[in-house]
């Protein structure tokens, strides 16, 4: 899904320090000029300059993550994420995202290149195993903002659908090609249940973690999407490319990451640009959820992964909208839609989803397909258009009581 940026550090955050065991410096050192030959070997790309290394202690590191933290997610879209995912139903109401993820982030410190300092930083004194492998990990890191800009892609803030598939190349292809030189080239056909126990066994040494493995559904889905999905992409395309790097054509869209079609068929499925009317202005907040975060969505409400996977299939182009609403928060989305029958499936998906969280009775239908469903609380319609050649639909969720009329159609503005 279309993670809240900050989610978008990642697992393997590490810090830094101004006190150094000369051996532990040295020992890093030694380790970090014997993987370089081997990154290189394994991504097809040179070292243009020898990434520093430079320790730090476990006590500076929940510092330096703060700090990076705040530079990447101000309060402000912070708290504006928080109450999408709350509206969506992903997070629960009581969560304190911040703090949270504060938790979630200082976790499992062992390593961290940083892209503004172009410095790679171990903890000292981690453990010798996890230590190499963070550093291999980091190093590749260090290797591709060589090639393209790291920070920019870390700051980048509107459109996050876009965003969660450019990390995933990034974390994907660190994690894979960390793999294959751990492991050896093609490892995963000389594993029992090839692909598929690769990433379960990458699954499972992430949410063996205590908070993260505490973390909601789809704060879990979401930090693991650039390593699972995006080492799965990075795995096609070296198969389909083996001469080229996915840093020369990042992907723009989770779909990209997800459908061969989309990114590797004759024309590339680019995703269509919804512009929503007016600003999201009075404390709103407004992004893109993207194929990914429609299929978390979904398979939250209704626990099918086939369903949510099928109904999401067909995504082209996205934008949400969080807005004040009668005595509480509304939002409305508005999805763009390959063909008129998958955004009937994405409709019927969404319809059920809706149902089962708020426990309402059949909806009220309207023209055009429109439905209209009502709880205790909420009240949510549905609206299949087609605008501008294109299939849309408008999901808008508001309090009981306040005006679905929250998003006039005819202003949207689709760019292919």
């Amino acid at each position: 899904m279309s993670a809240p940026r900050l989610l978008l550090l990642g697992l393997a955050l590490l810090a830094a320090c101004d006190r150094r065991r000369p051996t532990e410096d040295v020992a890093y050192a030694r380790r970090m000029q014997e993987a370089i030959p081997k990154i290189e070997q394994a991504t097809g790309l040179k070292f243009k300059t020898t990434p520093r290394l430079e320790l730090r202690s476990r006590e500076q590191v929940r510092d330096f993550l703060v700090g990076k933290f705040n530079e990447s997610t101000p309060a402000e879209q912070l708290r504006g994420e928080e109450m999408a995912y709350k509206l969506f139903g992903l997070i629960p109401d009581t969560m304190d995202l911040r703090g949270f993820l504060l938790e979630l982030l200082t976790e499992q410190i062992i390593g961290y290149y940083d892209p503004a300092t172009k410095v790679l930083y171990v903890v000292e004194g981690a453990p010798r195993d996890l230590a190499d492998i963070t550093v291999t990990h980091e190093l590749i890191h260090a290797l591709q903002d060589q090639y393209i800009d790291l920070d920019s892609i870390q700051k980048s803030s509107a459109d996050s659908d876009r965003q969660v598939a450019a990390q995933a190349v990034l974390e994907g292809q660190a994690t894979f090609e960390q793999m294959t030189i751990m492991l050896g080239g093609d490892f995963a056909a000389r594993i029992p249940g090839g692909w598929d126990r690769v990433r379960e066994t990458i699954r499972e040494s992430q949410t063996a973690m205590p908070v993260l493995s505490s973390a909601p559904m789809a704060i879990q889905e979401s930090l693991l999407f650039p390593y699972l999905s995006g080492a799965e992409f990075v795995r096609r395309y070296k198969m389909r490319k083996p001469s080229g790097s996915p840093l020369d054509e990042l992907p723009v869209s989770t779909e990209q990451v997800l459908s061969d079609q989309a990114y590797f068929g004759d024309e590339r499925d680019q995703p269509t640009r919804v512009r929503l009317p007016g600003t999201a202005g009075n404390g709103g907040h407004e992004q893109t959820m993207g194929e990914f975060g429609t299929r978390l969505l979904l398979y939250q409400h209704l626990k099918d992964h086939t369903v949510a996977t099928g109904a999401a299939r067909g995504w082209d182009g996205d934008r949400y909208r969080v807005f004040r609403a009668g005595p509480g928060r509304g939002i409305a989305w508005v999805t763009v839609w390959d063909s008129s029958v998958e955004a009937a499936q994405f409709v019927d998906a969404m319809g059920q989803a809706v149902s089962r969280r708020y426990r309402t009775g059949e909806p009220r239908s309207g023209s055009g397909g429109a439905r209209t469903y009502s709880g205790t609380a909420r009240t949510v319609a549905i609206t299949p258009r087609e605008l501008s050649g294109r299939n849309v639909v408008l999901y808008v969720d508001v309090p009981r009581g306040a005006s679905t009329s929250a998003l006039n159609l005819d202003q949207v503005q689709l760019d292919p």
